[in-house]
């Protein structure tokens, strides 16, 4: 079956300096990978690469076996692409409904005037859908919780993903039950078969999700591992450059 993502040789260099080289992977439909490695190994950097705000200075991207070039992150997102960057990119001033359909607002009438009815419908049904415990469709983001936020960002995600879900970090800054939250919406993405890509710094989540675990060390790619073939000992190992 074809994978739903495939990247070949990846490079990606900021001046002078390497920060991804030779990176391949390939994501199939209804399966997790995790991203691990130490801070400044260039996980988000590669995250950046997939969902189009950088461009690879080398290597190939393929889309269902077909080669894609995303100028900017609008086409990615077009192509089916989501993502939950760590900065959750929210607009605090708006709404949540706003935000769940920010650059992609449906329009009714000879005028072109916002459907804020349906937007407002759609977002109680998804955040009631996955649990998102939020006062109201029209609360303003500035006034909720970051898990609330969170929330919202992955709702966001789970709303227009059609291939692909890319999360960096997405329960960093979360606690015990709006992280069981989270967790739960990311199997039931699994479940409509997408692919998913997360990168986390908990290895106890990395192993409660992942079908396979990618280790990145100083922009090398160390290896790929089936989860429930390997253990935390060998990821840290692979991590850490430290033999276990």
């Amino acid at each position: 079956m074809t994978p739903v993502l495939q990247l070949k040789n990846i490079r990606k260099s900021f001046g002078g300096v390497t920060a991804i080289q030779d990176f391949s992977l390939d994501l199939h439909a209804g399966e997790v990978v995790a991203l691990v490695g130490d801070n400044g190994a260039g996980k988000s950097t590669l995250i950046k690469m997939i969902s189009g705000v950088y461009a690879p200075t080398a290597g190939d991207i393929l889309l269902d076996g077909q080669p894609a070039s995303f100028a900017d992150a609008s086409v990615a997102r077009e192509r089916g692409i989501e993502v939950v960057y760590q900065d959750l990119a929210l607009a605090d001033q708006q709404t949540v409904y706003m935000n769940l359909f920010l650059g992609r607002e449906p329009v009714k009438g000879p005028f072109g005037l916002l459907d804020r009815k349906r937007m407002i419908a759609e977002t109680e049904a998804l955040v009631k859908e996955l649990d998102v415990r939020i006062p109201s469709a029209s609360a303003t983001i500035r006034d909720l919780s970051g898990g609330q936020r969170q929330g919202v960002a992955i709702a966001r995600a789970t709303h227009w993903a059609k291939k692909l879900v890319l999360l960096d970090e997405p329960t960093a800054a979360l606690g015990v039950a709006e992280t069981a939250r989270v967790e739960a919406t990311i199997e039931a993405l699994k479940a409509r078969n997408l692919a998913i890509f997360i990168i986390s710094h908990s290895l106890d989540q990395v192993f409660r999700l992942s079908d396979r675990i990618c280790v990145l060390r100083r922009g090398q790619q160390i290896g790929v591992r089936e989860t429930a073939t390997t253990d935390k000992n060998e990821i840290i190992a692979m991590i850490t450059g430290v033999a276990a």
